[in-house]
């Protein structure tokens, strides 16, 4: 048993999502949203460093040394399964490492409305889960690959750095790739994915121009491609697809994700008030012809008018979700207005506002 396996243990015990391991500082938990430190020595360096390639792969470690950043995931047998980042800082090397839950929750366990679990039923199209580190888009998306593997006969081809959750084989065939394991880039992996005869693509994190470009067009000529982006909502999460491009490629992308783009998911996470977990607030938009309009015409700033009308469909505002679980006392009123779009909305929420906000709002 390696050396580092005790904390795993003990994250299971104290039910934390992230241990995070720090050069100059004890280990701490993050339990219930909140980081909470272990108690324990603190770690130098290279007593720290001899913990953490006890299980890092050898070819990870060789990329480690050469770029001071890695991903790979670690398996406790019985125990759980991990999601691990190596990096290095000021005082030396540091890790985190996020629990991936064994169970593939539901989308009814999760809470989320039934037009998400919708998505798993197209046939062709981009569907991307966007929000911030942590917000829960990853398990989001499991729920709904699951649910496509539970009631579909296709093929379903992932793509993430690294694999998070593990799929069997129900109805449909799943192939899980690994990126540096068993795919060199998830561009190299997206360009293979064509001759791979997949119906459903998972691409775990849309980093740069090329894998953006390659599942917008994979989107385009038959796939179902789902996708995560670190945006904040709708509107965000279009421009920054578009912006990725140079200006003399904009009005092409802007033409094909207005054909190819059929949702879009954007969610944050809250701590429940009474302690008991958390919840997930949600924005989401859904193509119809006035979003196809609007983003080949370059008009996103007008998204927020269709989703605002468009309720029975599903769609919905952030924060007209954040605002509901206020009204039903689930969230702390200080946490919405930190995590809120329109800052001004919230205002009326607070026992005290900030001096910054007084002085922007001329209160």
């Amino acid at each position: 048993m390696a050396k580092i396996d005790a904390f795993f243990r003990l994250m299971t015990v104290q039910g934390a999502s992230d241990l995070h391991l720090s050069s100059g500082n004890p280990p701490a938990l993050r339990i219930r949203g909140d980081l909470e430190r272990v108690k324990f020595k603190q770690l130098e360096d290279g007593e720290l460093k001899e913990l953490l390639y006890e299980i890092c792969p050898e070819h990870k470690a060789k990329v480690f040394e050469e770029t001071g950043d890695i991903d790979f995931a670690y398996e406790l047998p019985n125990v759980g399964r991990y999601r691990a980042n190596y990096f290095q800082q000021a005082h030396g090397v540091s890790a985190v490492f996020r629990q991936i839950p064994t169970e593939i929750l539901t989308v009814e366990q999760l809470g989320l409305p039934e037009v998400v679990k919708r998505f798993a039923t197209y046939h062709k199209g981009l569907i991307l889960v966007t929000g911030p580190t942590g917000s829960g888009k990853s398990t989001t998306l499991a729920a709904i690959i699951d649910y496509a593997n539970k009631t579909r006969k296709d093929h379903i081809l992932t793509v993430e750095d690294p694999v998070e959750f593990k799929h069997n084989s129900y109805n449909c065939i799943v192939n899980h790739r690994e990126v540096g394991k068993d795919t060199k880039s998830f561009s190299a992996a997206l360009r293979g994915a064509l001759r791979e005869d997949p119906d459903i693509i998972l691409v775990g994190e849309m980093r740069d121009q090329e894998t953006i470009q390659l599942a917008i067009e994979a989107a385009a000529t038959g796939h179902l491609v789902f996708g995560t982006l670190h945006t904040q909502n709708a509107t965000k999460t279009v421009d920054r697809i578009i912006e990725v491009f140079p200006a003399n490629m904009q009005d092409q992308i802007r033409t094909t994700l207005s054909e190819s783009l059929k949702a879009v998911v954007s969610q944050t996470l809250f701590k429940r008030k009474d302690g008991s977990g958390r919840i997930c607030a949600l924005e989401i938009l859904i193509q119809t012809p006035a979003v196809s309009a609007l983003v080949r015409e370059g008009k996103t700033h007008q998204l927020i008018n269709v989703i605002q009308t468009n309720r029975r469909m599903g769609m919905r505002m952030l924060d007209d979700h954040i605002e509901e679980l206020l009204d039903e006392n689930l969230i702390r009123e200080d946490e919405a207005f930190d995590k809120c779009i329109e800052k001004k909305r919230f205002i009326k929420y607070l026992k005290e506002i900030p001096q910054e906000y007084k002085d922007m709002f001329k209160m």
